[in-house]
């Protein structure tokens, strides 16, 4: 009796002990700031991303085959696929190259350092050394700025520099939008050096 007692005694401590250990055991760190972040991994990488996208005539014929017109082609040397995402989009970490085609196939081009395009609103964010070059001269740069795949249109609240090589100006500003061909520029507010070429008569 005595030894039972002595055995189930050294199993309750022994019980007791390990529940003891794990309780202490528990992490209770709060985690704050990089450390909170989940890491999230693309569903997807390719490697020399080409992507592009094409416009369809209102009426398509049957027989049609090269009825689409090339719109833009987007390309980067990687792009990473997080559509499983709610917030669907992918990423361009090694930056990417935008060309645009006008009506007559004349091209602009956009390149950025970085990008991220979203799927549900049809928005791609360019960052770092945006630089637009237009089919006729002209050239932006600017540190971030938004296309609006849907109404075609430029948009952005950052800095920037905008070169018409046609009147010869430099303008500095902050905050503009445009469409994609130049033919309609806002600035919201400019500042700095403005070159005007004088016409001689």
């Amino acid at each position: 009796m005595k030894r039972l007692f002595r055995n189930s005694f050294k199993s309750i401590a022994m019980v007791s002990s390990m529940a003891m250990l794990f309780l202490c055991c528990t992490d209770n760190y709060e985690r704050v700031g990089e450390e909170a972040k989940k890491t999230i991994y693309p569903q997807g990488v390719a490697q020399n991303f080409k992507l592009t996208y094409t416009e369809m005539p209102e009426k398509l014929e049957s027989e049609a085959i090269d009825s689409s017109k090339v719109v833009a082609v987007l390309t980067s040397p990687i792009s990473e696929d997080f559509e499983n995402l709610r917030f669907k989009h992918q990423t361009f970490p090694e930056g990417l190259q935008i060309d645009f085609y006008n009506e007559k196939g004349e091209k602009t081009v956009i390149k950025a350092d970085y990008g991220i395009s979203y799927s549900i609103t049809n928005l791609i964010d360019l960052r770092g050394n945006v630089v637009i070059d237009s089919h006729d001269g002209k050239k932006l740069e600017a540190p971030q700025i938004y296309w609006d795949r849907s109404n075609e249109w430029i948009f952005t609240q950052e800095k920037f520099k905008y070169t018409n090589p046609e009147d010869g100006t430099v303008m500095d500003g902050e905050g503009m939008d445009f469409n994609r061909d130049f033919t309609f520029f806002n600035a919201h507010k400019t500042y700095g050096l403005m070159m005007i070429k004088e016409e001689l008569e």
